[in-house]
């Protein structure tokens, strides 16, 4: 067995004293500074053959909770709740053998081992399991599969993990706590159509071919009002972008459910918000079957990558020809199958965050085979705002230039500007879940979409995950193939005539991850430029956080459930004045 883990070069000491002073030679070597305590206490888990006889490849996450209630594995994350990880590669790991986590492993919060305080923990270790792939690059990569959970790596089926134990860690008794893999997370049972909403799965060919296994592509279909009744009528198609949907979201035939049991939402403090949900759930039904609500297909596309829940929609080195797929592949197959158009035209795309930069993405990328898209709170549009960091320009991701001390990037903020996390404690916690952009965390996938494909087949870092020093070099590479708006500006001549009137952004101005910044770089753009002018849209929420979608009467926690009838009724009007001549405007319209 070959068991890799996350090591600060010669210790965790190297780790942060890199960190701090950002000594880029010595950081190579990591061997100076202050170091986390030393200690023999080590975790060994092992695995049955009740749950496989094969060996094993994957990262293997354990978890140490202060929680006396729950499971571990539900309680990671990089915001001040977040409880204590650490994380190991594993290869051929077989049963009966023991892959054993001691204080040389990193973590997050706490570095090392030796930093836990001595106290009674629930522990919990869950293997995230690998598939090589050997992909038609000439590449050959172990990645996690999606198993139809839409990358979530405590939620994978087929991962083991191991049952919830009370434990006392005492770093300084030092000593071995045995763990045993023996529960695998069961299947996911997929959507059953309804009369409204049908579920396709596609093959695709192109990322079959990349992945050298069969890849599927997914939706789910909205259909219109009066779909079996006017069998000569073709439809438009919206498409949906955003994070893995297990089904379509936010829509319901039946009125709120009276016994409902209230929960509260914390991000939006708001009582009873599950109702409020199926409120504006029926409320969608009620205007999509409304006399005069525009007919059309909307789709909610599924399409993980084995580094996340999403592929970003466009054609990368590292996931594949994503964009092509989806553009060439899957839209049309379900055009045809519920009587689409079939023409650019007649699309249209929409999303928020991870959906926001998507739908914009598409529209750029491939302007005439899309006619409209409103991206709302999306993702860094402009790299010069890469969140906080100009990846073109700051020479670490991490850490702000000054000549004394040091001062830590922010990541999170809530819309008063509290900071809940920074840059460095996300992708420290994505360093332990996994090793060479195997996360499946944010800063991954951007670095899996965005970069070349590095020498050992993985994705070329951005930045070093240790220390985060930028590598120019792949920042070029982000420029020149995914910096949206310097890709408008360098192609403005031949985009410009095809993009007009098709371009919609909103954000709020408190974005909780400071998307707002990119956004105001591509507004100087675009409404600078008048040959032609982009004669599009682009609109601020007055303190509204993460996700605002243009709509300054309601909340954020309302707007963000009124995506279809927001952009759907827009549209419907604003394609009057770009259809071809000729095209059908009034089938769709009964």
């Amino acid at each position: 067995m070959r068991i890799a883990s996350f090591h600060p070069g010669a210790g965790l000491a190297g780790l942060f004293f890199c960190s701090l002073l950002l000594l880029s030679t010595a950081c190579e070597n990591a061997t100076e500074g202050p170091g986390a305590p030393d200690t023999d206490l080590e975790f060994a888990v092992t695995f049955s053959d009740a749950l496989a006889a094969e060996a094993q490849d994957g990262r293997l996450v354990l978890i140490i909770s202060k929680n006396t209630e729950g499971e571990p594995r539900f309680q990671v994350s990089a915001g001040p709740g977040g409880q204590q990880i650490f994380g190991m590669d594993v290869e051929g790991w077989g049963v009966g053998e023991a892959a054993v986590i001691d204080g040389d492993i990193f973590g997050f919060p706490l570095a090392g081992l030796g930093e836990v305080p001595a106290g009674e923990y629930t522990v919990q270790a869950v293997l995230n399991r690998y598939q090589t792939y050997t992909r038609s690059d000439g590449h050959t990569v172990k990645l996690p599969p999606d198993r139809g959970e839409g990358q979530q790596w405590n939620r994978k089926p087929g991962n083991f993990y191991s049952t919830p134990t009370r434990v006392r860690v005492d770093p300084g008794a030092g000593g071995r706590i045995d763990l045993t893999l023996d529960q695998v997370i069961p299947e996911i049972t997929p959507p059953e159509d309804t009369e409204w909403v049908k579920h396709i799965r596609m093959r695709s060919e192109l990322l079959s071919d990349f992945w050298g296994t069969d890849v599927y592509l997914g939706a789910h279909v909205l259909l219109p009002a009066g779909f079996d009744e006017h069998p000569e009528a073709r439809y438009p198609i919206a498409i949906f972008h955003g994070h893995f949907p297990s089904d379509f979201g936010g829509w319901r035939t039946e009125p709120p459910d009276p016994d409902l049991e209230c929960t509260y939402s914390a991000r939006f403090d708001w009582e009873c918000y599950n109702r409020t949900q199926q409120e504006l759930a029926y409320q969608l039904y009620q205007d999509w079957t409304s006399p005069d609500f525009p007919r059309m297909l909307v789709v909610e596309i599924q399409h993980p990558t084995p580094y996340y829940d999403d592929s970003y929609a466009v054609n990368s080195e590292n996931n594949g020809p994503y964009g092509d797929a989806l553009t060439y592949e899957l839209i049309p197959y379900i055009e045809e199958q519920f009587r689409g158009i079939g023409e650019g035209w007649a699309r249209f795309t929409y999303g928020g965050s991870t959906g926001g930069w998507e739908a914009l993405a598409v529209q750029i990328l491939y302007p005439d085979e899309y006619n409209g898209t409103y991206g709302a709170c999306p993702d860094p549009i402009d790299f010069r705002a890469y969140e906080l960091v100009n990846i073109y320009e700051d020479p670490n991701a991490y850490t702000i230039d000054r000549d004394w001390g040091t001062t830590y990037r922010p990541a999170h903020r809530d819309w008063l500007g509290h900071v809940s996390n920074t840059v460095q404690q996300e992708n420290h916690m994505e360093a332990v879940l996994g090793s060479k952009g195997r996360s499946g965390g944010q800063f991954d996938i951007w670095q899996a979409v965005y970069s070349p494909v590095a020498e050992d087949g993985y994705p070329a870092p951005i930045w070093d995950k240790r220390t985060g020093i930028i590598d120019p070099d792949v920042a070029e590479f982000w420029r020149e193939n995914y910096d949206l708006r310097y890709i408008l500006e360098r192609d403005w001549a031949e985009l410009g005539p095809r993009l007009e009137g098709k371009l919609h952004i909103y954000v709020g101005d408190m974005d909780n991850y400071y998307l707002n910044n990119a956004v105001y770089l591509m507004e100087e753009f675009l409404e600078g430029t008048t040959d032609p002018y982009y004669a599009g849209e682009i609109d601020y929420g007055d303190r509204f956080e993460h996700c605002w979608n243009g709509d300054h009467d309601v909340s954020n926690a309302v707007s963000r459930l009124r995506y279809v009838q927001m952009f759907g009724l827009d549209w419907a009007e604003e394609v009057r004045g770009r259809a071809p001549a000729g095209a059908d405007l009034t089938s769709w319209r009964y």
